[in-house]
């Protein structure tokens, strides 16, 4: 990506990321909102890509924690997206030079462009999963030895926090009991890196992977053509079911969407199990897909990316599987989000079937 990232874009974007989102990440809709009054504030943001960052750079991610439904009524503003960077900048005594999306996954793809906005700074053409996870630590920087900490914290009441901790994991286990306590919603700043530190940890040319899908999408519709099948060879993925959904189960518990949804077509069902992403596939009781891998819901004749708490009774969907980035397959990778760690007994399975053993 060369270009700067204008008003125009961020529909594409946004829609590209909700897919990568699997499910997660919060809103498009909203996050997509947040971007572009930003842009109409400060202007465009032009963004850096990883080959072309400085060793010395000074990169922080910027993300919204929490459970994606609560956003669809608490929304965000500018002032909220800054506080909790500038709470790190202080502690760290300097100023970030290049802001990065945590994950490219709904409102974390388009709140850094608000946050990059709002500060004048460019954004990096990365992020730091290739998709998105639930929990704070599941970044592949960890598996670098990246530290989330010092982590910044803000709610929408103008209540800012820093954290310091001993490892990724301790910062989500108290920031998550901070943000249940402020609302199940809360924008963070963490993960600061070197520029070095980031050529090497991060998952390179995200942002320019979701508008080349969200591009796709909306090219497919116009030519009558299938978004789907457009979605299944840009991802190198494949389609694994498709039917009505006949059942939701969702809750918002400890700031997460948790749940379950089932869907019919032709006398065969498929499951999926979610916690603010999809993470478990089950085709007529047998997995068939698990994280790390994408899992991603969408619309039958659209192609339009179909979060976890946007899901209903009826909707006509279909179910794409995807290839994750190779590192989460590696032991740690596989530790760190595999599906053991969310309470699945069941050894992790690639899109195409194939088992990743840790």
């Amino acid at each position: 990506m060369s270009r700067a990232i204008t008003t125009d874009l961020v529909a594409d974007l946004a829609r590209g990321a909700a897919v990568l989102g699997t499910g997660g990440g919060g809103d498009p809709y909203i996050g997509g909102l947040l971007a572009r009054q930003a842009l109409a504030e400060h202007g465009p943001v032009p963004t850096v890509a990883l080959a072309d960052l400085p060793d010395d750079a000074f990169v922080a991610l910027v993300a919204m924690m929490g459970a994606p439904t609560v956003m669809v009524e608490k929304l965000p503003g500018l002032a909220e997206v800054v506080a909790p960077v500038r709470a790190i900048e202080r502690l760290h005594g300097r100023r970030v030079t290049h802001v990065l999306c945590a994950e490219v996954g709904g409102v974390n793809s388009t709140i850094p462009i608000a946050a990059a906005a709002a500060l004048g700074l460019p954004l990096l053409d990365a992020d730091g999963m290739g998709r998105a996870f639930p929990e704070l630590q599941m970044i592949i920087p960890t598996l670098y030895g990246v530290t989330a900490s010092p982590l910044g914290f803000a709610d929408d009441k103008g209540n800012v926090g820093v954290l310091e901790t001993v490892d990724n994991l301790w910062t989500e286990r108290i920031a998550r009991v901070a943000c249940v306590e402020m609302g199940c919603s809360v924008m963070i700043s963490g993960f600061a890196m070197s520029g070095a530190q980031a050529r090497e940890a991060l998952v390179d040319s995200s942002l320019s992977t979701c508008l080349r899908i969200g591009a796709a999408i909306t090219q497919a519709r116009r030519d009558n053509l299938d978004p789907v099948a457009r979605v299944v060879d840009e991802l190198g993925g494949r389609e694994l079911f498709g039917g009505k959904v006949r059942d939701v189960q969702r809750a918002t518990s400890a700031g997460f969407a948790r749940g379950s949804a089932r869907i019919e077509g032709e006398g065969r069902e498929l499951e999926l199990l979610f916690q603010n992403e999809n993470l478990v596939a089950l085709l007529d009781g047998e997995p068939v897909v698990t994280t790390p891998d994408l899992i991603i819901v969408l619309g039958e004749d659209t192609g339009e990316p179909i979060t976890t708490e946007a899901l209903r009774y009826g909707q006509r969907v279909r179910v794409v599987a995807a290839p994750a980035d190779e590192r989460w397959h590696s032991p740690a990778g596989i530790d760190l989000a595999g599906p053991r760690y969310f309470g699945y007994d069941l050894d992790p399975l690639r899109f195409d079937g194939r088992r990743s053993q840790p």
